[in-house]
C-alpha cells in the first residue's frame, strides 16, 4: 500500500474515532435512531442532486445502504441505548476487521498472507488489552448487538468492494439515500412519534452540528475514502486499519471529555500500531527478503 493511501486510512480512522465523542454529544439531545436517520438524510441531501448515480447498478447501492446504514447503525445505536458503554462499543465494533477478512475469503476468494494474519492478531490483542479493563460495563444482549453490528459492517465492506472501481463519493451519497426512511420507521417504533417531534422542535445549533459532522466528514468523506481503499487494495490490508478507531476514540475522549487514559490504554495502543505496521509493511519486507 503506498504511503499516500496509508495516510488516507489513518485520517479516516482518526475521524471515526473522534466521531464517538461527537455521537456522545448528539445522543445527549436526540433519540439515537432519529439521530442516525438525520445523519444519512444529510449525507444524501442535497448531494444526491449534484452527483450522478454510480455506474454499478442498484443492487450494491441498495445493499450497502441497508446493511451499513440501517442494520449496522440500528444494532450499534440500540446496543448503546440499552446499556453497552460507548467506549467499549468502539472497541468491540472493530472485530469487523476479522468479519471482513472472513467474508472476503468465503465470498471473494481472498487469502491473506501469513504476515498479515500475524499483524492482525497482534493488533487485536492490543484491542483486547484495552478492552480488558472495560468489560465489566457490558451486558450480554447489548454486547451481542454490537458484535452483530460489526458483522454487518464487514459484510458492507464486501458489498462496496464488489461494486468495483466506481466513483465512491457518488456510491456513498446514493446508498445514503436508502437509509433514512427505514431508520425513521425504526425510530417511530422504538422511540415514539412524541420523542421525534420534541427532538426536532428543540434541536439546537450544537445538535445540528453533531448531525452534520456525522453526515459529511464521517459518512461521506469517511466511507468514500474507505471504500476507495477497499477497491484498490486487498481486504486484508485495509480492514485492520479500523482497529485504530478505538485508539483515536479513547484519545479524543481523554482530550475533549476528560475521560482517563492509563497504562493499559498506552500498551494496547502500541500493540495495535505494531500489528498494523506488520500488516501494511510486512508483505513488502517479506518479498524483499525472498529476493535476497
Amino acid at each position: 500500500m503506498p504511503i499516500r493511501d496509508v495516510l488516507l486510512a489513518l485520517m479516516i480512522v482518526a475521524i471515526w474515532g473522534f466521531n464517538f465523542v461527537v455521537m456522545k454529544v448528539g445522543l445527549g439531545a436526540m433519540p439515537p435512531l432519529l439521530l442516525m436517520a438525520l445523519r444519512f438524510f444529510f449525507a444524501a441531501v442535497p448531494a444526491v442532486f449534484l452527483v450522478a448515480r454510480p455506474a454499478c447498478g442498484w443492487r450494491p447501492i441498495v445493499g450497502f445502504g441497508l446493511v451499513l446504514g440501517v442494520a449496522k447503525f440500528s444494532l450499534l445505536i440500540l446496543g448503546l441505548k440499552w446499556g453497552m458503554p460507548a467506549g467499549l462499543s468502539s472497541l468491540v465494533l472493530q472485530v469487523q476487521a476479522f468479519f471482513t477478512m472472513g467474508f472476503a475469503m468465503v465470498l471473494l476468494g481472498d487469502r491473506p498472507l501469513p504476515v498479515q494474519v500475524g499483524g492482525a492478531v497482534v493488533a487485536v490483542i492490543g484491542v483486547g488489552v484495552i478492552a480488558g479493563g472495560r468489560m465489566e460495563g457490558a451486558t450480554l444482549g447489548p454486547l451481542l448487538m454490537v458484535i452483530a453490528a460489526a458483522a454487518c459492517w464487514g459484510l458492507a465492506n464486501i458489498v462496496a468492494k464488489k461494486a468495483g472501481r466506481v466513483d465512491m463519493l457518488s456510491f456513498v451519497v446514493w446508498s445514503s439515500l436508502v437509509s433514512p426512511l427505514p431508520l425513521l420507521a425504526l425510530s417511530a417504533i422504538f422511540e415514539g412519534p412524541t420523542a421525534i417531534a420534541t427532538a426536532m422542535v428543540d434541536m439546537t445549533w450544537l445538535t445540528l452540528g453533531t448531525v452534520l459532522f456525522q453526515a459529511w466528514p464521517t459518512t461521506l468523506l469517511g466511507f468514500a475514502v474507505w471504500n476507495g481503499l477497499l477497491s484498490r487494495h486487498p481486504v486484508a490490508t485495509v480492514a485492520p486499519f479500523s482497529l485504530l478507531v478505538p485508539v483515536f476514540g479513547l484519545t479524543s475522549a481523554g482530550l475533549a471529555l476528560g475521560e482517563p487514559l492509563g497504562a493499559r490504554e498506552a500498551i494496547g495502543s502500541a500493540l495495535v500500531f505494531l500489528g498494523l505496521a506488520g500488516n501494511v509493511f510486512g508483505p513488502r519486507l517479506a518479498a524483499r527478503l525472498r529476493r535476497q
